[in-house]
């Protein structure tokens, strides 16, 4: 009996913890800082220019159209910046993987799009950390420059 007590107990508490763990924190992360990791520095192709928010570093010769992407990675005993920049690379591997399928030379106009809301920056990311996930969601133009 009192077994069975705490078992339904166990799995109350269970049942109600996971919808508390599955809310999003939304973090402002630095785009810089993330850019100038060492995974970052090796992986993301120099070939290929990326500008945020507003900011368009190149004359635009022709628009091969918008891309998203959403990405996920494991947050459980990780720090923020860590799990938040990690996926931030994964994510922006996948615009420069989607810009040289193209042809295109520059992805401009990044801005984060977390759940369909877009967030434009030319200096932060958007970041959504649970307790389990870490989540980077962005959308770009893909161009080619002049």
């Amino acid at each position: 009996m009192i077994r069975n007590i705490v078992w339904l107990l166990a799995v109350v508490g269970i049942a109600v913890a996971l919808p508390a763990e599955a809310r999003d924190n939304l973090l402002d992360m630095s785009i810089e800082q993330a850019l100038n990791t060492p995974e970052a520095k090796e992986r993301l192709n120099k070939g290929i220019v990326f500008s945020f928010g507003d900011e368009v570093s190149v004359d635009v010769q022709e628009s091969f159209g918008e891309y998203r992407t959403s990405k996920r990675t494991r947050a459980f005993n990780r720090d923020d910046q860590d799990a938040c920049q990690w996926v931030f690379l994964t994510a922006m591997l996948e615009l420069q993987k989607k810009a040289e399928s193209l042809g295109a030379d520059a992805v401009v106009n990044i801005r984060s799009n977390w759940k369909n809301e877009q967030t434009s920056s030319s200096t932060t990311f958007v970041c959504a950390k649970g307790g389990m996930i870490a989540g980077v969601a962005l959308i770009g133009e893909f161009v080619k420059a002049k």
